[in-house]
């Protein structure tokens, strides 16, 4: 058994290719490597029809790579796949050097980005249930009994200690999150009870997020060219978009084979994006691949189910590819999808108006009557600048001439009874034109 290195990131890449690999996933996980400080000392690519169940690749390869490794003095070797355990070990044992697959890389970027309280807590989590299917990894002391004088009898291996172990800490760290949970559940609430609406960004990782993040509310994150340079979400308010309080949220970037583990452990910070009003899909649009991007966008989406909330794709980058800044609308008049240069600014005025128009939908405009009893309501039209005038009836009535928002019109009816009686003719055609509208709130 080898002694495994404490140091060193001199590391010798092994890309296991399949004939179906639609994507240029070397380049990939390349970028992947480098954001997490390695130093790339050889590249091994291995062609494969199926994964073999001993090294993954073939002997023949692994003899290949344990040459490379001698002959590099690498200190790791990085495997562009899931690895099992059991195939780990055999690799450390045969190249005689710590062996790391895609998931635990990813999972050590996240380490190293994690900020926040939640975050680490969250990145803690996801690396001790990746850690529970691994104890057996070439650590066969940890399965001796005690023997020896005095030592012999009942007890438990130092395996199944750590095992307890390992899942007490799994559980203080879920009670932990559930309590931070709990708390941003409460943030939610309180946004929505202000009437604030939400957008999120989400998109591939180095789409360009956290730079178009920058340019709509003038803040100043993080915004290195590097995978998941930004990790912890961040909320700020959209000072361009008059007439109502718009929230934009800058989420984790999202990257193929995202290990179920990190989707678990943040499953709380995503449902920022599944509880927003509206979602912006960055897209790079340099990326030969990033139709195929978008796919994997999509299926990140449709596991925390967000895949109902509406969305607008915003193509960014459109500096280094060439590309007109502008708008394009769907057969409804709907702006779906722009053209923007996040960097230079090109385009975020269409990209602003095209947030407006997908969070205020059609204007409506009526004229309602409100008894004497109705008074709160009334008032709270008021504070929302939704009366154009008022008239006094022969009975004592208020007559208010209302120009209302679709979307305030359903926050007024989810709060208020008489509001779904006054508004509802309206909210009947609101449910006509889009059935996921009410629905979805």
């Amino acid at each position: 058994m080898f002694e495994r290195a404490e140091r060193g990131n001199r590391a010798v890449i092994l890309h296991p290719v399949f004939s179906e690999t639609g994507v240029d996933a070397l380049d990939e996980f390349q970028e992947l490597a480098l954001s997490a400080g390695v130093e790339i000392v050889a590249v091994l690519t291995a062609p494969r029809d199926r994964p073999d169940a001993r090294y993954f690749v073939g002997r023949g390869k692994i003899d290949q790579l344990a040459d490379e490794v001698a002959r590099t003095s690498a200190d790791l070797v990085l495997v562009s796949r899931p690895l099992s355990g059991i195939q780990e070990r055999n690799i450390e044992a045969r190249c005689q050097c710590r062996v790391l697959d895609r998931t635990t890389l990813i999972l050590d970027i996240f380490a190293q980005r994690a900020r926040s309280y939640e975050g680490k807590l969250q990145v803690e989590l996801a690396q001790l249930r990746h850690l529970s299917t691994r104890l057996v990894r070439g650590w066969t002391h940890l399965e001796r009994q005690k023997g020896g004088i005095g030592l012999r009898g009942p007890g438990e291996t130092q395996l199944e200690t750590d095992r307890r172990l390992l899942g007490q800490r799994i559980r203080h760290l879920r009670s932990r999150l559930d309590k931070v949970g709990r708390q941003r559940e409460q943030s939610r609430r309180q946004r929505k009870r202000s009437d604030a609406r939400t957008v999120a960004l989400v998109g591939y990782t180095n789409a360009g997020k956290s730079t178009l993040f920058n340019r709509l509310t003038e803040s100043d994150v993080d915004t290195r060219d590097m995978q998941f340079a930004t990790l912890d979400p961040t909320v700020r308010q959209m000072s361009s978009i008059q007439g109502m309080t718009v929230l934009l949220a800058d989420t984790v970037g999202f990257v193929s084979e995202l290990p179920p583990e990190l989707i678990a452990a943040f499953r709380a910070t995503l449902l920022e994006t599944r509880e927003a009003d509206l979602l912006l899909h960055v897209v790079d649009a340099s990326d030969p691949y990033c139709s195929e991007r978008q796919e994997e966008v999509n299926e990140v989406l449709q596991s925390i189910g967000a895949q109902e909330i509406p969305v607008i794709r915003v193509f960014n980058k459109i500096d280094r590819c060439g590309v007109e800044a502008g708008a394009t609308r769907d057969a409804s008049g709907r702006l779906t999808r722009v053209s923007v240069s996040a960097l230079q600014g090109d385009g975020i005025e269409s990209l602003v108006e095209a947030i407006s128009d997908r969070l205020q939908g059609e204007l409506i405009s009526c004229v309602i009557r409100l008894e004497g009893q109705n008074a709160r309501l009334r008032a709270r039209l008021f504070e929302m600048g939704a009366v154009q005038g008022e008239q006094i009836a022969d009975d004592g009535a208020w007559l208010l001439d209302i120009e209302l928002t679709q979307p305030q019109v359903q926050q007024l009816a989810s709060r208020d009874r008489m509001a779904r009686v006054v508004f509802g003719e309206q909210l009947r055609s609101i449910k006509e034109s889009d059935p996921a509208a009410l629905s979805a709130r």
